[in-house]
């Protein structure tokens, strides 16, 4: 899809800023105006809905924040229309940080109700306040000027609202292929996994929340200098699920569908509008029943809409590979070989009245490879869930390199020095096998959302896919690495995985079942990546209930049963324990 922007956009950019010269009529350059203003803010829904996977019913009160404000300060005070786009803006990211501090932080259903009841609030507060003007609005707004000609006419703001568009798609893509774009593009996927590359989820969620309120905004301002007037009507909840119908119809999870959508919504429901009061015999908004209708066959036949017919049709390119002779990206100390890096220390766990994990103890030194086995239920992934942050601990300590990590988040926990795989593969299948490894050298990374929109984070994310590459061949998957990771097969799923928490640059790394699964071959190419790592100096936690897996592999073993250790030693004397035999092969014999 690099081809279709690196081509296609400036086609489409060429064309649609050349219409108005051209001898159409001012009814289609206003129609192409309404796409641009509702492309916007569909893109803006792109980003959170479609990548981050945050549902707002409340853009269209964003629109009318930009809009009252440009209104406003205009009517009322004679503020340029220039300045009162940056006070519009930062209005909408100030309400966006708010309802965003209080929504984001919970899961469900609580950000679309608190959309849905920023846009009541909105939408009645600018029909009933006597200084907006009520239902009628405001009226007698100025026209925007630039270098002294007055861009009143809709075919003089033409340009301005194409030029914000098209500008503000080349942003949203840059961001999505960027550091932060990865971030956010892995909120969608939950946040256990991001939170373990050192992501703080809540950050881009907000960070999603607050752009998508932008380009709104931004929207609005120039809706309002377009229309020369504003009232509530458009800026309602009715409007707001439009919006987000624009961006599913076209493809919610990318960037030209905002278009699609909202050209397609904006084209039909003003035929709609002419031809169903014709059929029916009566007037009535029954585009609206028709809409519904399309949606439904959309999520059925389309659910990644309209957009997707597009791409299916079109070969895909692989990255261009430029990072050759980048520089290497920061690398941490690692520990002494021998030296004592992990202690567990009587931690326990309990569920209410179950004890998942009862005061389990064991120490891992670097260099080393340590098993954590045993059967089905025997409390290893909980174990492993403790010592990464992802659960609390009811009592006991874990300390890294001396220091406590017990208590702290996942995030907190990887910039110490801790990465680590899934017992059940996370990533974001959607994204290609390199940029998977690549977000695992977010906390090796620095740029930032501007620098990204603006393409200044080119020299790091060449030294960022270096290393990812790098890992990919220090697995052996490099060959793999343009391909989609949803295409991978569950073997090369988990080496990926490896590859991204190495990307990390971990002292320790802590792989939670990982020949889960697997089929021989795999295993045993599986156990030649392991022994390479640990001749390479790495340190190796690995919870597994394969014990011919394991046997031939750890350095030691601690073996659980029912949430508590039944034993801990080299392979040989845990395979000569009977203790063992009965507990994990149920014989002793």
């Amino acid at each position: 899809m690099q081809a279709v922007h690196r081509f296609g956009f400036p086609a489409f950019a060429l064309f649609m800023l050349a219409l108005p010269l051209l001898p159409l009529p001012d009814f289609w350059i206003t129609q192409l105006n309404y796409i641009g203003l509702y492309a916007i803010v569909s893109l803006g829904l792109v980003l959170l809905t479609g990548v981050a996977g945050l549902t707002s019913f409340g853009q269209a009160a964003f629109v009318g924040v930009g809009a009252y404000t440009a209104a406003f300060l205009a009517v009322k005070m004679g503020v340029s229309p220039w300045l009162t786009l940056f006070v519009g803006v930062a209005l909408s990211v100030l309400v966006a940080l708010v309802l965003g501090a209080i929504t984001l932080r919970m899961s469900g259903h609580y950000l679309p109700l608190a959309t849905i009841a920023w846009g009541l609030t909105i939408y009645y507060t600018m029909s009933n306040m006597e200084w907006l003007g009520k239902y009628d609005g405001i009226l007698g707004v100025p026209p925007i000027t630039l270098g002294g000609i007055s861009l009143g006419s809709g075919r003089g703001i033409y340009g301005l609202i194409w030029v914000f568009a098209l500008a503000s798609a080349v942003a949203v893509t840059h961001l999505l292929d960027s550091r932060p774009g990865r971030a956010i593009r892995a909120l969608k996927a939950g946040t256990t996994m991001a939170e373990a590359m050192g992501i703080s989820t809540l950050r881009y969620k907000v960070l999603a929340f607050v752009l998508a309120a932008v380009l709104a905004s931004v929207s609005g301002w120039l809706f309002a200098h377009f229309q020369r007037t504003v009232n509530p009507s458009p800026f309602g909840l009715h409007k707001g699920i439009e919006y987000l119908f624009m961006a599913v119809l076209g493809g919610v999870g990318h960037v030209w569908g905002a278009f699609i959508g909202a050209g397609v919504v904006k084209l039909v429901e003003d035929q709609l509008q002419v031809l169903l009061p014709r059929l029916i015999g009566t007037s009535g908004n029954f585009e609206i029943i028709v809409f519904g209708l399309v949606l439904i066959a959309v999520l059925k036949y389309a659910p990644n809409g309209l957009w997707t017919f597009v791409t299916d049709r079109l070969p895909r390119s692989p990255r261009q590979r430029d990072w050759e002779g980048a520089a290497p990206l920061p690398a941490r100390d690692k520990p002494a070989k021998g030296a004592l890096l992990l202690e567990v220390d009587a931690v326990r766990k309990a569920f209410g009245g179950l004890v998942a994990v009862n005061d389990v103890s064991f120490a891992l030194r670097a260099g080393d490879i340590f098993g954590l086995i045993g059967p089905n239920g025997a409390g290893k992934s909980t174990t492993f869930n403790l010592i990464t942050g992802v659960l609390a601990l009811t009592s006991g300590q874990v300390r890294f390199n001396g220091q406590r990590i017990d208590g702290l988040p996942s995030r907190t926990i990887a910039r110490r020095g801790i990465s680590r795989t899934f017992q059940h593969v996370k990533m974001i299948p959607e994204m290609t096998v390199l940029e998977n490894v690549a977000l695992g050298g977010y906390l090796r990374t620095e740029s930032g959302a501007v620098r990204a929109m603006l393409r200044l984070d080119r020299a790091e994310e060449r030294r960022l896919f270096a290393e990812a590459e790098a890992q990919l061949q220090r697995i052996g998957l490099a060959d793999r690495m343009h391909e989609l990771a949803g295409n991978l097969a569950l073997g090369p799923q988990r080496l990926m995985e490896i590859a991204r928490a190495l990307c990390t640059d971990p002292a320790l790394l802590l792989l939670d079942e990982p020949a889960a699964g697997l089929r021989l071959k795999e295993k045993e190419a599986l156990a030649a990546v392991l022994r390479q790592l640990k001749a390479e100096g790495l340190s190796i936690l690995l919870v597994e209930h394969d014990m011919d897996f394991v046997m031939g592999l750890v350095d030691r073993i601690v073996v659980m049963e029912f949430g508590t250790r039944l034993i801990e030693g080299t392979p040989e004397e845990v395979q000569a324990s009977p203790a063992v035999r009965a507990a994990y092969l149920g014989t002793e014999h």
